[in-house]
């Protein structure tokens, strides 16, 4: 393992104050020493050479990398690996040539400030984010926490669930906790959205979601409503889209390809799973491509990739998926030869089908090459006069096969 090069020392608003003893020596024996403008005002003059992070942000992170091997120390803001610089430079070099001594992080100021226990909150950034990506943590009775981008984040985050329903929402708002000028504020979203109060751009959220009668709230099982979705009835059905998802068994921080994504319906199901969980929706018209990227927003899923084309050109040179999904274009049976052969060992493949064609080709596939096969027929009561009767769907065969682990 090689020494540690890199030092990464973690401060808050209470500057050298706050800091070890370790700390403080660590910073008085640096030779090069690089933080933002204002980590470097909180720790005063030191005996090395000190500079401030350049502009873009990559350029440091290329600076640092090039100094490998090299004394360097960073300061950063709180815990450096909690949507710091720590974490970004982690996936560049091994733990084993870093030294970290972290400080309090803006999470946990701001649950010990509120009394709530730091394991029950969802924790996530806005800080260069978009605002919509705490929409899947909405949830009755919920405490979140997050990082702001500004002082109008908390303004921008009020607006928000009042669009949603849930205006009787408390949103705190910490303002540079830890330091001399902490401030805490404690307003209720419907109010704090019709107000003109001024924050410091450096604050952190807590809120505790109050949900209303209309409040849209998206529950934890799969099989959404078809309602929630825009779509021209190009979309898995919500009973058919529980099985499929089901089959596609979706684990943490596993990519998807949804060939002919329609709405987007499986794709966004899959991504609401686990905040880690990826998609590629491929769609070769359109409309469909930008309604897809329509519903993903309203869905708070930002990171949906929607690739506009035709399968399986759209195959080539894609990350290679965890599972693959085809609901539509499979009458083309070089789709389903393109997706088996691009599919991860251990990885699920499932295609539903509606066309005989299409569907005569899935037995055939089941027959030689095994797997799952079921038909899923699925019948919705409807008035029938001042009565009810039963009104089917086409009749959907679903085949899943699992692909083995090279021997």
């Amino acid at each position: 393992m090689t020494a540690p090069w890199l030092t990464f020392i973690g401060i808050g608003e209470d500057g050298r104050e706050g800091l070890s003893p370790l700390a403080q020596r660590l910073i008085d024996q640096a030779p090069f020493i690089v933080g933002g403008v204002r980590h470097l005002s909180l720790i005063g003059p030191v005996k090395g050479e000190a500079k401030s992070w350049p502009h873009p942000f990559e350029d440091g992170i290329k600076e640092i990398l090039s100094r490998r091997g090299k004394d360097t120390l960073v300061i950063a803001s709180g815990d450096p690996f909690l949507y710091g610089v720590g974490a970004t430079l982690s996936h560049h070099i091994p733990a084993g040539e870093i030294f970290v001594v972290p400080a309090p992080s803006a999470f946990s100021l701001m649950a010990a400030r509120l009394g709530w226990a730091l394991q029950e909150c969802a924790q996530l950034t806005l800080h260069g984010r978009p605002l919509e990506k705490i929409i899947p943590h909405l949830h009755p009775h919920a405490r979140l926490l997050a990082l702001s981008w500004d002082g109008t984040t908390p303004h921008k985050l009020a607006s928000l669930l009042v669009e949603r329903g849930m205006g009787e929402s408390v949103i705190h708002i910490g303002e540079a906790l830890g330091g001399p000028r902490a401030k805490l504020s404690r307003i209720v979203a419907k109010v704090l959205h019709d107000s003109q109060q001024d924050f410091n751009p450096l604050n952190t959220i807590g809120v505790e979601i109050v949900t209303g009668r209309q409040a849209r709230i998206i529950p934890l099982a799969t099989g959404l409503e078809d309602s929630w979705f825009e779509h021209d009835n190009q979309i898995t059905k919500r009973e058919i889209r529980a099985i499929t998802l089901s089959s596609l068994t979706p684990h943490q921080g596993a990519l998807l390809w949804d060939i002919g994504a329609g709405s987007g319906s499986v794709s966004i199901e899959w991504m609401l799973r686990h905040p880690s969980n990826r998609a590629i929706a491929i769609e070769v018209r359109p409309d469909r491509a930008a309604r897809i990227t329509r519903n993903a927003l309203a869905f708070g899923l930002t990171e949906l990739m929607v690739i506009e084309d035709e399968a399986p050109d759209a195959l080539k040179d894609r990350p290679q998926p965890d599972a693959i999904f085809i609901g539509g274009g499979g009458t083309d049976p070089r789709v389903i030869d393109d997706a088996l052969a691009a599919l991860k060992p251990g990885g699920h493949l499932v295609v539903n089908a509606v066309t005989i064609e299409t569907q005569a080709d899935l037995m055939q596939r089941h027959v030689s090459l095994g797997g799952t096969l079921i038909k899923i027929d699925i019948a919705r009561a409807v008035p029938v006069g001042p009565f009810h009767g039963w009104r089917a769907s086409m009749p959907v065969i679903q085949w899943t096969f699992v692909k083995e682990h090279a021997s």
